[in-house]
């Protein structure tokens, strides 16, 4: 019940706001799939036109940034700005439920610009297949980086801060991890570091990439293990702020 509430106080202000959020979500999306896709359309990659193999990467790199921004944002702003942040520590409610009613929030908010681009495929008839299997990876990922987004948002103290993680870390996460190319065409060592991060994992899985496909269910594990480390650190972290 406790998640539910921190749940439904997130959905309040997302339905409050939602025009601009879905408008927000879709700009990027479109701008990559005009320059990358379309715009290199007859291009051929891994057997498959460069839009088919682009779509499940963006939607990857979505569901990634959307996640992780809603909840480290929403966090830090609460921390070092509005002074809001107290105001859930003195309520009878435990830091569990706490980060888990955020981390579901962000992760909703990530599944939501997934479920857009799909819908701007389905429109433009990209020819795109989506599974179900796509969509267990999707909501994954969109739980791990929610995770991240919690536990970031706990441990950066600063606006200034929290840019420099996302221009080191998520940025060139967003487009190494197979978002635009495959990772085949990296050398060896680059490639096996690269592959064993989260969002290589969903962008592989998602794509059925053959070259490193290994096996269907190796990727949805290494997704629920980088999501218990992040929420575990994250609750951790929380239970020293209160």
């Amino acid at each position: 019940m406790k998640v539910l509430s921190i749940l439904w106080y997130e959905m309040v202000i997302l339905k409050r706001r939602f025009w601009s959020v879905t408008l927000g979500m879709m700009v990027a999306p479109i701008l990559y799939l005009i320059a990358f896709g379309w715009g290199l359309g007859d291009t051929t990659v891994n057997g498959m036109s460069y839009l088919s193999f682009v779509i499940p990467g963006i939607i990857a790199m979505s569901s990634m940034t959307n996640s992780y921004s809603t909840v480290a944002n929403n966090i830090n702003i609460a921390r070092t700005y509005d002074k809001t942040f107290e105001e859930f520590m003195i309520a009878p409610l435990n830091m569990r439920s706490y980060a888990w009613g955020k981390i579901l929030a962000g992760a909703l908010s990530g599944m939501y610009s997934a479920v857009l681009i799909v819908l701007l495929c389905t429109i433009f008839r990209t020819g795109v297949e989506f599974s179900p299997y796509m969509w267990l990876i999707i909501a994954l990922n969109a739980l791990t980086f929610s995770a991240l987004g919690f536990m970031v948002g706990i441990v950066i103290e600063s606006h200034r801060d929290m840019s420099k993680f996302q221009n080191f870390v998520m940025t060139p996460m967003s487009f190494l991890c197979g978002t635009f190319f495959p990772l085949s065409t990296m050398p060896i060592g680059i490639k096996q570091l690269i592959w064993l991060l989260p969002l290589s994992q969903t962008s592989i899985a998602i794509r059925g990439d053959s070259e490193l496909f290994i096996n269907d269910w190796l990727h949805p594990f290494i997704l629920v293990v980088y999501f218990f480390i992040f929420l575990v650190i994250g609750v951790n972290l929380c239970k020293k702020a209160e």
